[in-house]
């Protein structure tokens, strides 16, 4: 399987995983229209944010691998690159 192959395979997992999300808040909100448990609202948000956080590290690991290889192979200034992508990383993992 080639790198073009492979990236198509991310994206689309990254699509279907972020409609899957989708469908869960649809789904709180529904559950809060409805006058559910908070108790079962706030579970569900639990899954919602730990959905997000796994699709986060699949979008940080594309940027590392992809955007950043690119920026150094285009002849971009290394350190700004690396600077850029410690900046990207860190406001990732502040949250």
């Amino acid at each position: 399987m080639t790198l073009d192959e492979q990236e198509q395979q991310q994206l689309k997992k990254g699509t279907s995983r972020m409609k899957r999300i989708e469908g869960q808040v649809r789904g709180i909100q529904r559950m809060i229209e409805d006058g559910k448990e908070c108790e079962d609202i706030l579970v569900q948000v639990r899954a919602v944010r730990s959905a997000l956080q796994s699709a986060s590290k699949v979008i940080l690991q594309r940027y590392m691998l992809r955007c950043h290889a690119e920026a150094l192979e285009g002849g971009d200034d290394q350190q700004e690159s690396l600077e850029k992508m410690l900046k990207v990383m860190t406001g990732f993992i502040d949250g």
